[in-house]
């Protein structure tokens, strides 16, 4: 769900920073990448040699490396942050936070963050419960930082009360929602096809077409940060994906495409087949090699099963449809013709005839069409934009 997603942590001096490499560890197993910066206080409640072995990164604790010179820079730091975290956050440093005070690395780099800022104060109870502390976190909320309130037990002081750290578990749901808001595909589950099909001719030779595979796997990846579950079949592609909420399924043939789809989609909400299947295989492929001196003087093909409109038969209410034609004449009336033909809900055109659309690039120019019979038209774009334009359409236009 976090793969990909960049995370700054930043600790200060608590006894409660013993928690932070659980949450880390939790992070890190979700695919985050995670930066720590320490305040000097923190380095005396846990170690930066465990906190930068588990984020395989060096904690940042100061400006400057003294060994060569070098230093960080606390504004690159706060642009490359999705999220920054203070946990846990000191009566010290939020009284610096809340009053504008940059002393160290972690405090210029909160003035200098563009994301979403959260804190997780732990404390003695009466240190949080102080007047000055409240109309601290009072400030902070006013700058629209979040806060991740402590609870109620025991504290290192003996006492029991309010001031102890959310334990790593419940701080990790609260990252998490955060970084994957909740959208119309969220724990929807989509079944996805890509690539080409090879039908063999021998044990060597096959027809195939010039699909990548890549603008199905880039909806599937759209799919998958917006908190779809995505079973993805995809054909014979040099793509490497790996993606927590992805299921791949690699084929080969067209058949075993067609055996797959049909068997995951009545489990589906939807269903998008960017997939460029092979409309005609081989009738009988050549169990050895075939030699020159013996080659056949033709090759006698068969159709292969349409996918697509065995789909369409089985489509149920509340699933959705989404097809795809590439075209090289006549491109709109055979975009139309297969979006009824095949109970589509959704087609996506692109043509051949279009510059640096199709199979192979990374970019595509792609026309939707809508059962409604509403059509719109996209400029040329990279393909992570064109699976974006696709989605907000679907979310905008299709009920899912």
């Amino acid at each position: 769900m976090l793969k990909g997603k960049k995370i700054v942590i930043g600790i200060t001096g608590s006894i409660a920073a013993f928690k932070i490499p659980f949450l880390v560890r939790l992070l890190k197993k979700e695919g985050a990448e995670v930066q720590v910066l320490m305040t000097p206080a923190a380095c005396d409640f846990v170690t930066p040699l465990t906190l930068s072995t588990l984020t395989e990164r060096p904690v940042l604790t100061s400006f400057f490396k003294k060994e060569d010179g070098s230093w960080f820079s606390h504004v690159n730091l706060g642009l490359w942050a999705d999220l920054l975290l203070i946990a846990p956050l000191s009566a010290n440093t939020l009284a610096k936070m809340a009053n504008g005070i940059a002393d160290n690395l972690l405090l210029t780099t909160i003035l200098s963050a563009r994301c979403p800022v959260y804190f997780a104060p732990a404390m003695d109870m009466d240190m949080y419960g102080h007047p000055t502390t409240q109309e601290n976190i009072r400030k902070l909320l006013s700058f629209g930082y979040r806060i991740i309130k402590p609870v109620e037990g025991e504290l290192a002081s003996g006492l029991s009360g309010p001031g102890r750290l959310e334990e790593p578990e419940q701080v990790f749901e609260i990252m998490k929602k955060a970084l994957t808001p909740d959208t119309v595909f969220s724990g929807k589950k989509v079944l996805v096809t890509a690539g080409p099909t090879y039908e063999p001719i021998d044990p060597v030779r096959f027809i195939g077409n010039h699909s990548s595979g890549r603008m199905g796997t880039e909806i599937a990846l759209a799919l998958a940060h917006k908190g779809a579950a995505v079973e993805l079949i995809t054909g014979p592609s040099a793509i490497e994906l790996e993606h927590p909420c992805i299921n791949l399924t690699r084929i080969n043939t067209a058949e075993e495409m067609y055996t797959h789809s049909t068997q995951l989609f009545p489990d589906c909400q939807l269903a998008i087949m960017t997939a460029a299947v092979a409309d005609f295989a081989p009738l009988k492929p050549a169990e050895q090699k075939i030699k020159k001196e013996n080659r056949p003087d033709a090759i006698h093909l068969q159709a292969t099963k349409d996918i697509l409109a065995a789909l369409g038969k089985m489509k149920a209410k509340g699933q959705l449809l989404v097809g795809f034609a590439l075209e090289t004449e006549d491109e709109g009336a055979n975009a139309l013709k297969k979006l009824k033909s095949k109970n589509l809900d959704l087609i996506v055109l692109n043509s051949l005839n279009d510059e640096g659309a199709g199979f192979g690039g990374q970019s595509n120019k792609v026309s939707l069409l809508f059962k409604s019979g509403e059509k719109i038209d996209y400029p040329l774009k990279s393909k992570t934009a064109v699976a974006e334009d696709i989605l907000a359409a679907i979310e905008e236009k299709l009920s899912i």
